[in-house]
Formats: structure tokens, sequence, C-alpha cells
């Protein structure tokens, strides 16, 4: 009650807000429903039913139920609350819940931009000023769209904001009930996200730099109350708040410190079209560049106009920093983002998929621009100067939004064109987007308008969208792969990780710029016509499935499909004629490991194949670079593959347990035993190949002196109809003198061999 009667008196005084703020909500409300589920979101719903069995007694086991430890760390006094809504409300229909969840996140990120205006105000005295800088604060396309299905970082940005406004008025009025009252808003800032630390830490040396410069005994004592007061306020909040910390607090906070310092999660960020691996921690430029091509370019100048001002104010007057509140806040501003990414990359702490998790440094960076701002419209300069940098500022804001609303709903892969001087389409291919698959509810919700009764099985990687869908809607759709034959209404859909291109018309494809997002496909139409039109051309290769290649996309088409078809396993190499051409990253489904000239696919026929008119169809979209070969065949039973049969008549390169070949077409290691029984298929080998340069081997092996690669025959193998044990191991692409193999276990006999290739390889 308290909140609402502090921003009625706020909209009382400062009238624009009330428009301003009903604009806002009523905008929520338009586009509340179009924004999907992320993959998150399930997870983070787990962290708050943890924390409210924790509160109910159940100890240690609630968060020992988490399906990640680190979790148990994350953001209790936003998922708890929401988890408890739910529960006195009895809300149960998915649809709501999540509804629910980001009408909440979004509300509190409305709130945060109240104490971006109170803040402003405060520091200018200036209404106009101080609703910008709430707008501007608001209408990041990124962050505004991660307000309404990220309950992490953008609540982070907002309590973030919050304990700024709280800082600025403790060093204000210097009082000790200010000091505590802020110690509570950063204990809570803490629980959302340890990294508020920075902020603490922030505060607590402004109090330091206040006792050092104190001119008399009461100026000390004060600093010294005042700052242990804040601190304990800010422990205390933080473990109170915090219930994965009531048990062994001392482990526990270290186990905390450590995800801070190296968080679990691998990842590979695809960053100026080049792959870096998330646990290596980014370059210096990492966050500056995210920053700089996805924040709007005026919000960045005004930003550094507000830098300049602020470090030649500091300048001519250096003693101000100890006395002068508003320069002093100014210096903090500045600061944060510096330090923050300074100590990011000396740390090497793993930071992925852009900038999310460092969100919150948006609200320094906009309050320096709110400080460019006011130094180009200050009384002293020209009236045409001062309009035209608010002209400025208004256009800024339209630009922004009629950039949100081309791309809507995916704001959250918003680009701009300011570093990399090229168009967000290029960008999209150079920069990871979509990470948080929240797009697939554009997808999922038009098959569902397009298809208006029958059972839909829609086989979509995370189609956790379906949530969102009307209860009578959501009924409709069900992950079951069964055909059932006996009822006429029922329809498949599938999602291909790579679209074909182009597109099949039967597609439903969602794009942002240039690039795809999702592309489901529906298999009776475009399977049918792949199948009629591979059967009026020479296949590639005749087998059990007859490989055709039609333009972009490979085709296996068997006539009768047996349950024994369904459950056949493929495996897919792609050799690029120029190896540059491969991409950096996973994209799809195949993946490019670093040393070997090929993209690879191993996939179930369930994955990637339909039955058609009582006929086994798959289809593989190949990548759009010129291809040298393909490389496939089928993991099966009874399949005798040729490029098996080519090698295994030939004299084997080395004898041993496992007959070994080489495939000088294929650059491929083909191992064969006659006889094979389930301890082979188990046996683990490992596979030392020695360069004839050195200096071919990539770097994060070169301390070994050769690559190193240890696989199982479930990996690259199978077992024959005839028992044999065949397995075909692709080779690096450079030039190999020796290659030592051989099982590193004790299961179905120890074997070693060693064989040259120089010259072959």
């Amino acid at each position: 009650m308290s909140i609402a009667l502090a921003v009625m008196r706020l909209c009382g005084a400062h009238w624009a807000l009330a428009p301003v703020c009903a604009l806002f909500l009523l905008m929520g409300a338009i586009v509340l429903d179009d924004y999907g589920i992320t993959v998150d979101e399930a997870r983070q719903r787990q962290i708050g039913n943890a924390a409210l069995d924790r509160l109910g007694g159940d100890g240690e086991r609630a968060f020992d139920q988490l399906a990640n430890a680190s979790d148990r760390y994350y953001g209790a006094i936003i998922e708890a609350p929401l988890i408890l809504l739910e529960r006195l409300l009895g809300v149960n229909d998915s649809r709501d819940i999540f509804l629910g969840r980001h009408l909440f996140t979004h509300l509190f990120f409305l709130v945060s931009g109240l104490f971006c205006y109170a803040l402003v105000f405060r520091m200018f005295n200036n209404k106009l000023l101080a609703l910008i800088a709430m707008i501007l604060f608001l209408l990041h396309p990124r962050i505004y769209a991660h307000s309404f299905f990220n309950s992490k970082d953008v609540p982070f940005l907002g309590m973030f904001m919050v304990s700024l406004f709280l800082v600025d008025r403790a060093c204000r009025r210097n009082t000790l009930a200010a000091f505590l009252l802020c110690g509570v808003g950063v204990g809570l800032l803490m629980n959302i996200r340890i990294m508020g630390l920075s902020l603490l830490g922030a505060v607590l040396a402004l109090r330091a730099l206040d006792l050092w410069a104190a001119g008399s005994a009461e100026e000390r004592r004060r600093a010294l109350l005042t700052g242990t007061a804040f601190a304990l306020a800010a422990a205390l909040t933080f473990h109170a708040s915090l219930p994965a910390l009531w048990t062994d607090p001392p482990r526990q906070f270290a186990a905390l410190l450590r995800t801070l310092g190296s968080h679990p999660l691998e990842y590979h960020n695809l960053f100026r079209g080049e792959l870096l691996y998330s646990p290596d921690g980014p370059p210096l430029e990492y966050v500056p560049v995210w920053v700089a091509i996805t924040t709007p370019p005026a919000t960045l100048l005004l930003a550094l106009a507000g830098a300049m001002a602020l470090a030649r104010r500091g300048f001519r007057r250096p003693r101000d920093i100890l006395r002068n509140t508003s320069l002093r806040f100014g210096v903090l501003l500045l600061a944060l983002p510096i330090v923050t990414v300074l100590g990011i990359v000396g740390l090497g702490n793993n930071v992925y998929t852009g900038w999310r998790q460092l969100y919150f440094l948006y609200a320094p960076l906009l309050l320096l621009a709110v400080l460019g701002l006011h130094a180009l419209a200050s009384p002293h300069r020209g009236g045409w100067v001062r309009a035209g940098t608010y002209a400025g500022a208004v256009t800024a804001v339209a630009v922004a939004v009629v950039s949100m609303v081309r791309i809507h709903p995916f704001e959250d892969s918003h680009f701009t064109s300011l570093t990399d001087r090229t168009t967000p389409g290029q960008l999209a291919s150079r920069y990871n987007v979509n990470y948080l698959r929240q797009s697939t509810r554009d997808v999922v919700g038009n098959i569902v308008d397009d298809h208006p009764s029958g059972i839909l099985f829609v086989d979509i990687p995370r189609a956790r969208n379906r949530w969102v869908l009307p209860a009578e809607e959501r009924s409709r759709l069900t992950d079951t792969d069964d055909f059932r034959s006996g009822e006429n209404n029922f329809h498949e859909l599938r999602a291909r990780r790579l679209c074909p291109v182009p597109a099949p018309t039967s597609a439903y494809v969602s794009r942002l710029y240039s690039a795809t997002l999702h592309c489901v496909v529906d298999p009776v139409a475009w399977f049918g016509d792949l199948r009629q039109r591979a059967l009026s051309t020479e296949p590639l290769e005749r087998s059990r499935f007859d490989a055709y290649r039609l333009g972009g996309v490979m085709v296996y088409v068997r006539d009768g499909c047996s349950p024994e078809d369904i459950q056949t396993r493929f495996f897919f190499r792609v050799h690029p004629i120029n190896p540059a051409d491969l991409p950096p990253r996973r994209q799809g489904g195949f993946q490019h490991r670093r040393g070997y000239a090929f993209e690879k696919l191993d996939f179930n026929f369930g994955d990637r194949g339909a039955r058609i008119d009582g006929n086994c169809v798959v289809a593989i979209p190949l990548p759009a670079y010129p291809i040298a070969r393909i490389d496939t065949g089928q993991f099966a039973p009874g399949q005798a593959e040729a490029v098996w049969r080519a090698v295994a008549d030939a004299a084997p390169r080395a004898r041993s347990h496992f007959d070994i070949h080489f495939d000088p077409a294929g650059h491929s290691l083909i191992y064969v035993r006659a006889r094979c029984s389930t301890e082979d298929v188990d046996a683990r080998i490992f596979l030392h190949v020695y360069p004839a340069d050195e200096r071919s081997i990539p770097d994060w092996r070169m301390e070994y002196g050769f690559d190193n690669h240890n696989f199982s025959l479930r990996e690259y193998g199978a077992r024959t109809d005839d028992g044999r044990c065949i397995a075909t191991v692709p080779l690096p692409a450079y030039a190999i003198a020796t290659i030592h193999t051989g099982q590193n276990d004790g299961s179905g006999g120890r074997w070693q061999a060693e064989f040259a290739l120089a010259g072959g390889g």
C-alpha cells in the first residue's frame, strides 16, 4: 500500500508521469501474450518452489532436487513470491502461470523505471530530463522484451536501479536510517544475483573515503557508524532472504562465490563470426562490442558525452571528489561498468549468449547518458543547442520504438549496426541470436491457427511454448509420435534444425532480419513431394535406404516402412571444398570438431524422417557452402553400407583385435572385427594422431605433441547382420605421419596398433 501511495504522490506532483505510465501499462498489456516461454523459465520456477519448501522446513532436500546445483543461489526473492501467489490463488493452468510470471516481471521493471525518474529528478531537479531518462531506460529493445520472460537478469537490472536510488539518497542525507535502508536494498540485490557485491563494495569504498577525509571526530564516527550499519543490514538481509544459506552458511557462501568466479555452464559464444568457449573467459572487447551493437546509438553517444563532462569536472577540481556528493556519485556511475568489465576479463568469468548477465550495467550507462544530456542542454548554452539536444533525445526514443515494432516479438535479438558497419541481418549471422528460444511461440501459434481441428503432433525442439496457448488449443497438441492410422484428423508437423533453402511452401518459418529462427515443415506435403522427385532421378547410392540429392536437401527413401526401419540410426559427414567455410559453432545438429574438416550429424529416423503412404522418407537440409563429398550410411542391423564394403575387402593397414583399414577417399579409419561381441561394442578406443608438421595440431593439443581422440564403437559404429563390428572414424584434415591406436580398457581383450600414413593422410 505504501508503494502505491508513493507512486500516486509522485504522479500527482509530476503530472506528465501519469499518461506515460498509463501508456507503458497499455503497451505491456497488448504485447503480453506475444512473447514465448524461454529455456530458463521452468527451472526458475523450481528455484521458487525449493525456496518455499525450505521455508516450510523441508531442509536441504528441496534444493537437492534442483536441476543444477548453482540454481539454489539465484533470485529466491523474486521466484518465491511468484510461486506463493500461484499457491494462494490456486493457479494451476500453465497459460495462467506463465502469463502471470511475465506480467509480474514486467511490472517490476516498470516500477524500477519510476525509481529512475525519481533519481534523475533529484540529481537535476528537471522533470523533462527525468521523463526522458525513464523512457530511455524502459525502451532499450532487448531489455524491454526480456522484461517479460527473463526473471533473473531484468529484475537484477531493476533492483540495481532501485539500489542506486537508495545509494544516492543515503549519501545525500548521511543518516543512519538512510544507510540502513540502503543496506536492505543492496542485500536484496545480492539475493537476485551475487554480482550485487560490486555495489556493496562501491558503497563501502565511499564510506572509507569519507572516513579518510573526515575533518572532525564526529564526522569520522558518523562515517564509521553508517558504513558498519550499511554492511550489517546488507549481510543480514542477504542471509535472511536466501534460504540456501541457512544450512552451513560458510560452506554455502563459499560455493556461491565459486559460481561468481566460474559459472559451471559451458556455452559456445558466436562473437564476430568466431567461436568462443565461455569457460575460457571473454576477450576485453566482448562486453563493449555487445553493448554497442544492441543499444540505441543515441544513448551511447550521450553516455560518452556524460563521461567526458564528468572527467572534465573531476580534473578541474579533483578535491571535490572528497566532498561533492553529486560528483562522487557520477564517478561511481563511471567506475561501475569499467571495473566490472575489467574484473570479468581479468578473472576469466564465464559470460555467454551476449551480455544479458550484465544488463545491470545499463543502469549506470543510462545515468551517464542523462549526465551527457544535461551537459549539452545546460542553461548557459544557446537555445538552439538545447532544443536540438532534446529533439535528438526524442528522435532516439522514436527510433527505438520503430525498431521494436519492426521486429516484434523478437526484440530480444535486436541489433543496431553501429560498430560492425553491417546490416542487422549480417550481425545476426555473426552473433548469438534467439538463445532463450522464446520465438517458437510465434510458430506454434501459427500452426494451431492453420489447423483448427484434430490432433497435432508438433515436434519442435524445446516446444514448451505450447504451455502458453489457451487450454482448448493446448489440448490438441501431443508429444507422442503416434500416427494412429485409424484417425483421419491426426496431423504431424516436425521441426528441422536446418531450414531448407528455399523453405517449402508447407513450412512455418519465423525469421529475424535474414536469419531463420525456426522452420517447421508438414511432412505429409513436403516429404511426399521430395519422395516423388527423388524417385524420378537416379540415386547416388543404392542400399537399404536409397540416397538422392535434390538441390540443397539429401533424401533417403525406402519402399515400405517397418518398425525396424523406424529405429534406423544414420551417420552423416559433410566435407566442404574449402574447410574455411565450416561454421565455427554448432548449428542445427551439425557439429564442427576443432581440427577436423567436416561437419558431423548423427540422427535417428524419428528425428528427420516420416512415413508417407507406407514408405520411409528422410530429408537432411545441406549446408550452403560448396561440398566436396558426403560420407553417409545407416547404423542398423542388416545394413552393409557402401563405404564399409569398399574397405573391408581391402588389405588392412594394421591387424590386431580389430583390423584397421584406411579409406584415402574419405580420410577415415575403419575398424573391423569379424566376430562382434557386446564387449566389443562397449569398448573404448584411443586414437593418437601424429601430424607430419606439429604446427598443424590445434593449440589446445600442442602440449601432447599429438591429437588425442577417445571414442566408443557406439559413437561411430554398429554391429552388422553378418556379425561384424564396423566403425568409421574421420581423421583430421592435416597431413598425418603416424597413428597409434588401441583399446584403453580390458573388455574384449587389450590391443594396440601403430602404423604410418605419411603421404597418404
